[in-house]
């Protein structure tokens, strides 16, 4: 055997064998960042669809708020009723 057929003979290995072993690790590396893709828009639409505890304290309290107020002045029509039919 010369060295010339040894030369093909070590192609061929490294085209059988190595070829598509880097070919498998290039396509998990890919599989790995399109993931990573998806996770990534996930967090940001997870950020921009929910509203967090600070929002929603906040939105409540001015709830109540307006609620309050409107009690407040349902208590002075009523006052104000009481007093004109009293009369």
């Amino acid at each position: 055997m010369d060295i010339e057929t040894g030369h093909i003979i070590w192609n061929v290995i490294l085209t059988l064998i190595v070829g598509p072993f880097l070919w498998v690790i290039k396509s998990i590396m890919d599989e790995q960042k399109r993931q990573d893709i998806l996770i990534n828009k996930t967090r940001e639409e997870m950020a921009r669809d929910y509203v967090s505890k600070q929002e929603l304290s906040e939105d409540i309290n001015r709830i109540l708020d307006a609620i309050e107020k409107l009690n407040d002045k349902l208590d002075r029509i009523n006052e104000a009723a009481a007093k004109e039919f009293r009369l």
